[in-house]
């Protein structure tokens, strides 16, 4: 049916107004419909004979999933149904071009690389928040949007045909004993046969940042599945190797994603998108000096181990990684004398670390700045006061005893130190904010304080810590939690707090 419709015809409702794409799995038509004022298009799958049953199980999937997402990184579902024996689908239609017209034009700015992969990792962050890892990310399956509202750019993603639900019957697994995915972006555990691992989309990822970068494949294009399985032993050429002016910090993190262990990548999303929007704060290992590929004995010994390497188990548990690798900000006012306070507050910090060992901490200080007039980056002694900053935070991080790659530290500057914590927070994906609460005076009573007004206008979990009474010990110290408004499924209703007054 798909490839006798015309326009005008009706299809469940819905007007054809003109074909849009003929794909190997599916034609799209955009469509009308008097009740719905968004542009609309649908998905009618191929029935003809010879048609690959993966594909129809795949739209199957995709029908499945739809209704199940929401936010502003996936096309808005609308309706579904069958015409006869024809099953269709219909969702928004998003304006824009695919990441896949940009290959064209690659290598890339590596600027512009970055800033299209960190719009990525936020849209799969958002994506695996929801169980659902895609396990098809590529370039044709990244829509570029500019909201014309805001101005802004954002990925949305498309084609969930592939896609896994930590919450619904993977169809895919169980009918196919096959690796299923797009060949030059599979990760190497779905070549072993697990669908399930949200960083299998990290690693494709990886490969769309180096096409971009380099203007080449990392892997190739294999064909085969011994071809596939190359890839659980012979590591890709670095990327500085094909273009010398890529940044180490680059390659450090392409390399990260495509290593074959998935607990070597970053451990989320969120936090590959953060290391993308904050590349001086990388910490560079030996990913970063590579200049080629391993050489002949290690890839032999590889081989021989990955011989005995067969499909995993699926682990249900692994679909919501966030949890267990939250991106946590602290929130430091430097200049405060309350040791009390520091020493409660890293209390606090230390005991999240210790129960979420993948958590990484964003420290984080704001140096106001006048509203009117310009401010001298000196102080009155002449010493840089960003770089000031910088010390007190990590003299504050010390005790911790943080590696490396668990902890960044940020100056951020703002005449207004609540609205600066509150847009870093949600730049940056932060899951839980931290921060200490200042002693009561006149002024914060009748003006509020810098964390009762980050409680009220965070997405995220807000922690506030007040230091211990005199005369008591850290148990005494109070602190006050609010839960995270816009990334819980359930809407949670936020009531304010009384000793959050005097931040």
């Amino acid at each position: 049916m798909a490839g006798s419709l015309q326009p005008g015809q009706g299809i469940g409702g819905y007007t054809l107004v003109a074909p849009l794409h003929e794909g190997g799995m599916a034609t799209l038509w955009q469509v009308s419909h008097p009740a719905q004022q968004f542009p609309l298009i649908m998905k009618l799958p191929h029935l003809g004979y010879g048609e690959g049953v993966a594909k129809l199980v795949g739209f199957e999937v995709e029908r499945m999933l739809m209704p199940t997402l929401s936010g502003p990184h996936v096309p808005r579902y609308v309706d579904t149904g069958e015409d006869g024996d024809q099953p269709w689908l219909v969702m928004e239609q998003v304006a824009g071009d695919t990441v896949r017209t940009l290959l064209d034009s690659a290598p890339l700015p590596i600027d512009r690389v970055a800033e299209l992969g960190a719009m990525a990792a936020i849209a799969l962050d958002d994506l695996h928040r929801q169980h659902v890892v895609h396990l098809d990310i590529k370039p044709s399956n990244l829509m570029l949007h500019v909201d014309p509202a805001a101005g802004a750019e954002r990925i949305v993603l498309i084609d969930f045909g592939l896609s896994h639900h930590a919450q619904l019957p993977d169809l895919l697994s169980e009918q196919f004993q096959i690796p299923l995915g797009t060949a030059p972006y599979i990760s190497p555990e779905q070549v072993l046969g697990v669908r399930d691992d949200p960083r299998s989309d990290l690693f494709a990822l990886g490969v769309t940042l180096y096409h971009l970068a380099t203007g080449e494949r990392p892997f190739g294009n294999p064909a085969s599945r011994r071809g596939l399985r190359r890839r659980l032993y012979q590591d890709p050429i670095p990327p500085r190797a094909l273009r010398p002016d890529i940044p180490r910090w680059f390659q450090e993190i392409v390399l990260r994603c495509l290593e074959v262990d998935p607990d070597a990548r970053h451990p989320n999303a969120a936090q590959l998108a953060f290391d993308l929007q904050h590349p001086e704060q990388v910490p560079l290992s030996e990913r970063a000096e590579r200049e080629r590929r391993d050489g002949t004995v290690a890839v032999a010994k590889r081989w021989f181990r990955s011989l005995g390497v067969e499909s995993a188990p699926v682990d249900g548990g692994r679909g919501t990684p966030a949890k267990d690798a939250p991106l946590v900000m602290v929130a430091l006012d430097v200049k405060q004398q309350d040791r009390n306070l520091d020493a409660a507050l890293n209390d606090l910090v230390q005991r999240i670390v210790q129960t979420s060992p993948g958590a990484r901490l964003a420290c984080v200080t704001v140096m106001r700045l006048a509203r009117i007039g310009m401010d001298s980056n000196l102080d009155e002694t002449g010493r840089n006061r960003h770089v000031k900053r910088l010390v007190a935070m990590r003299h504050w991080a010390r005790a911790l005893q943080l590696p490396d790659h668990r902890i960044t530290f940020h100056v951020l500057e703002s005449s207004d130190v609540a609205d600066a914590l509150v847009a870093f927070a949600r730049d940056n994906g932060i899951d839980h904010v931290l921060m200490g609460a200042r002693g009561v005076t006149g002024v914060r009573r009748m003006l509020g304080s810098v964390s009762a007004q980050v409680v009220a206008d965070a997405d995220c979990t807000v922690t506030v810590v007040r230091a211990p009474r005199r005369g008591g010990g850290p148990d005494e110290s109070a602190s006050a939690v609010i839960p995270s408004a816009a990334r819980d499924l359930a809407s949670n209703r936020l009531e304010e707090d009384p000793s959050l007054r005097s931040g």
